[in-house]
């Protein structure tokens, strides 16, 4: 549908098959896969899940500190590599049965192992890139207004309505996130010297 078809950054979202097909750099986000291990855990009894829940946060925490040493890196590294064989040993692939055709649907805690295996780089490239968040809640949090905005009013009036609406929000956002206040450039806009954020990056 031609949405970000040249944009050459970092993708981050929640594993949906579809956004692979965009030719960017990928990051998952780690606040879904959270949400998953701990249902696993809590719901199913897979204790590999909890662990491995445990040791992304604790990694995570470390990172965010800027306490996280090499050596703990690699220790995590391998840690999760040996809690998704743990998973897999923990559920164990099911077979086809007879006269059945098509692909043999696999247990939640498989498909989220192998998922994990398969896109391993993905999910912990917030470890190596430091332009790569640990989730996507900051984008969720960025479109919240506009479907407040769909449920109270059920939408625009207009197009131009729309395309306001987003600018004005888009603006506020990008402001925030370089840490520039957000009254001086709204002020800034109707004095005329308007206060830009800086695309460079």
């Amino acid at each position: 549908m031609r949405v970000l078809n040249t944009f050459a950054g970092v993708v981050m979202h929640d594993c949906w098959t579809s956004y692979f097909k965009l030719n960017a750099t990928h990051a998952l986000c780690n606040a879904h896969l959270l949400r998953e291990l701990r249902g696993l855990f809590e719901h199913h009894g897979q204790l590999w899940a909890g662990e491995l829940r445990l040791a992304l946060q604790d990694v995570y925490h470390h990172h965010k500190l800027g306490s996280l040493t090499l050596e703990s890196k690699a220790i995590f590294y391998t840690t999760f590599e040996s809690l998704l064989e743990a998973g897999l040993a923990e559920n164990p692939a099911l077979e086809q049965g007879l006269r059945k055709r098509g692909r043999v649907k696999q247990t939640p805690g498989r498909n989220l192992a192998l998922r994990c295996q398969q896109h391993k780089d993905d999910y912990l490239r917030f470890l190596e890139d430091a332009r790569v968040p640990f989730d996507n809640n900051g984008t969720e949090r960025d479109i919240r207004m506009t479907c407040i905005k769909r449920k109270v009013s059920g939408g625009f009036r207009s197009d131009a309505g729309g395309e306001t609406f987003c600018r004005i929000r888009s603006y506020i956002s990008t402001l925030k996130k370089q840490s520039l206040n957000v009254w001086h450039g709204l002020v800034s806009i109707f004095s005329g010297n308007i206060l830009m954020p800086d695309f460079s990056g």
